[in-house]
């Protein structure tokens, strides 16, 4: 059963609210013109009050100080209100004339009835602002500066006190700029990644810290555009700006900023004010921090007192090693602690080589296999005198454990790109199978997850370092001690230097000369400035060949192809100043992998229908392109790249396509329901 519930209103009650109601209405239309005049006082009150404390706020920050959060809060609420006002008092002249002309009907009422509400509700948000804008405290120290925390190794060993001593020499007043030098694996890059993350935590009154990886290939323009990223330029119109106009731009902004500037890995002089960056002073308190192999490096930056990195005592070596080693390893037999201890000496106090060594001997549980590890280390060390000499024979012990003769293969493959660069793991998987290195003959998918498979035994080994994840793009990167180790061994031991020939970012404007082609395997020209390539060398043991990234390149002759019967991988990609490709790219008959994508090629060759043993094509990002008629003769082609292409899927590309009958990765753009309909009802 229902209830009934009764609520019983006096007539009364019921005339005296809608009397307010009216005359609440009446008093929004009436005072329109009152309360507008009273609104733009009210504002211009606001404004005046929002130029003083700005003017507290910048003193404040000059000194240091970091403005209050309610202070940001307040500021924002302002400008909010401020456009508000703006829409508003745009319909000021049509809603007074409405009111003088005293429009008839009820629409016209409703609308000056909302006008005249917005008005009255706008004066009294703007008047309570006004009233909370007399903040007597505006700013307070910074409490922790504006970085990038950093990630560290797990096992971390006898960094401590020469940090404490780097910690305290750079922030004494009369350091500006302060170099830590040592060899490659010592531990420089640890050190200043242990700065970096004090600064992060600790209350100096620093208020940003920018650090950039700088390597070997020092180059203005990229160093300027990540201090740029972290400072919060980005974008179309400042990335088209010269050198010179950043350089102002980052000026201006890091003069009125107390900033911790860290540079990883320089090898010559960095010129700080074509990058922008302000002199430090004891005024400023502004502080640079960098790492480098060479002594003389750290006194072309004017650091004359530099500290030295140097390798980890007896002690701290073994600790290191044993923690990495694994007690489970150690006690697995009684004599393993013993022999430990000796293969911990012959990584002469290095710690990256105490940590691949020592992950390599992680799974070694017996006597035999721990005397075999001292007597490689032990033999091969002793052949060279200089230190580095002795460190490449250790790494090339993990090398030497790689479980097979393809795993070898793919390492020292990384090893053709830049120096600190970050490689995308399925294009160098493509690579690999190509090269042949991983059979993709039978099937793609198991070719690509073998290749993940040897990635992630590289990456365990700390062959390689996982580089992160970008734009759906898996990394990784190579130490660059372990990348000489790699070209060490490509170069057979140094005994045939020229087997191998990288000279990735080196600047060069022109082909190296070359003593020998005839014994070049792999030759790496990426990232330079080569305008064009001529000559007809003979290289009947080329594979490999990388010409990506040489956007001043505009012009290959034909004969350079005609003597590469062997080559295997092409990389064109990223020349956006090529437009052509000669006919006689036809004459390499053992091409599996080329790449074009980014290039500004209006055509493609009708020789390249003669590369029967294609495999890989990407065709990408290709703008200029204005065809594709004629890859259906590339019988072979298992993997074809077609991502942001400037044709639509027509019948006759898609009949293209449908040729391709060992094609097994096609990436394309559907652009329409017809053409998605056309590819879906594909036989293939």
């Amino acid at each position: 059963m229902g209830s009934c519930v009764s609520v019983q209103v006096s007539c009364d009650q019921l005339l005296n609210h809608l009397g307010r109601c009216f005359c609440r209405k009446l008093y929004y239309i009436q005072n329109l013109k009152e309360n507008l005049t009273a609104l733009e006082e009210a504002m211009e009150d606001l404004k005046a009050v929002r130029a003083d404390l700005l003017r507290k706020v910048q003193t404040a920050e000059e000194g240091g100080l970091q403005r209050l959060h309610q202070i940001k809060v307040w500021l924002k609420r302002v400008k909010t209100i401020e456009s508000q006002f703006n829409d508003l008092y745009s319909s000021r002249t049509v809603e007074l004339q409405r009111l003088c002309f005293y429009g008839a009907g009820s629409r016209n009422l409703r609308l000056r009835y909302d006008y005249g509400r917005r008005v009255f509700l706008m004066l009294n948000m703007v008047e309570d602002l006004k009233s909370k804008g007399g903040f007597e405290e505006v700013a307070h120290p910074a409490t922790r500066a504006v970085g990038e925390e950093r990630p560290l190794q797990p096992t971390i060993v006898g960094l401590e006190t020469i940090l404490e001593k780097a910690w305290n020499h750079l922030m004494d007043d009369g350091t500006k700029i302060m170099g830590l030098y040592g060899m490659g694996g010592v531990g420089k890059t640890t050190l200043l990644t242990r700065i970096n993350n004090r600064f992060c935590d600790t209350n100096d009154g620093v208020e940003i810290v920018i650090w950039v990886v700088v390597s070997g290939d020092l180059q203005i323009h990229k160093i300027q555009k990540e201090i740029g990223e972290k400072i919060g330029f980005e974008g179309v119109e400042w990335n088209q700006k010269s050198e010179n106009q950043k350089a102002v731009d980052i000026l201006n902004f890091l003069s009125k900023k107390r900033f911790v500037l860290l540079l990883d890995d320089i090898w010559r002089r960095v010129e700080l004010t074509e990058i922008g960056i302000p002199n430090p002073t004891s005024e400023n308190g502004c502080k640079i921090a960098f790492t480098t192999r060479s002594q003389s490096v750290c006194a072309s930056m004017g650091v004359h007192d530099p500290m030295e990195v140097r390798c980890l005592g007896t002690d701290d070596a073994w600790d290191l090693f044993r923690k990495k080693v694994g007690q489970p390893t150690l006690e697995s037999h009684p004599d393993i602690p013993e022999i430990a201890r000796k293969v911990a000496r012959a990584c002469c106090g290095l710690p990256l080589a105490l940590n691949v060594i020592g992950e390599t001997m992680a799974c070694k549980k017996t006597t035999q296999e721990w005397d075999h590890a001292l007597d490689v280390l032990t033999t091969y060390a002793a052949n060279f005198g200089a230190v580095k000499e002795k460190i490449l024979p250790i790494l090339k012990y993990s090398y030497d454990n790689l479980e097979s003769d393809s795993v070898k293969s793919c390492f020292q493959y990384c090893s053709l790109f830049p120096e600190d660069a970050l490689i995308e793991k399925e294009r160098l998987i493509d690579y690999w199978i190509c090269e042949g290195f991983i059979d993709g003959y039978e099937n793609k998918k198991g070719a690509v997850d073998q290749g993940y498979e040897i990635l992630g035994t590289l990456v365990r080994a700390s062959l390689l370092v996982e580089g992160g994840k970008f734009n759906n793009k898996s990394y990784v990167k190579m130490h660059d001690v372990v990348r000489e180790m790699a070209l060490w061994i490509a170069s057979d031991l140094r005994k045939h230097i020229g087997n191998c020939i990288v000279r990735a970012g080196f600047g060069l404007t022109e082909i190296p000369r070359v003593k020998d082609w005839k014994v070049v395997r792999r030759m790496s020209l990426v990232n330079n400035r080569i305008k064009e390539i001529h000559g007809s060398p003979e290289c009947p043991k080329l594979t490999t060949l990388f010409l990506q990234d040489n956007r001043h390149l505009v012009n290959i002759s034909g004969e350079f192809f005609r003597s590469m019967p062997r080559l295997v991988v092409l990389d064109l990609s990223w020349n956006i100043n090529l437009s052509g490709l000669p006919e006689q790219i036809s004459e390499l008959v053992s091409l599996r992998y080329l790449d074009l994508s980014d290039s500004s090629i209006v055509r493609l060759p009708v020789g390249l229908r003669k590369l029967k043993k294609l495999m890989h094509l990407n065709l990408e990002s290709m703008l200029c392109l204005e065809s594709v008629s004629g890859i259906s003769h590339l019988s072979n082609l298992k993997t074809l790249r077609l991502l942001n292409f400037r044709m639509w899927l027509t019948i006759s590309l898609l009949e293209e396509l449908e040729r391709l009958e060992n094609l097994e990765v096609l990436t394309i753009e559907i652009t329409s329901s017809p053409a998605l309909e056309q590819l879906l009802c594909s036989h293939r």
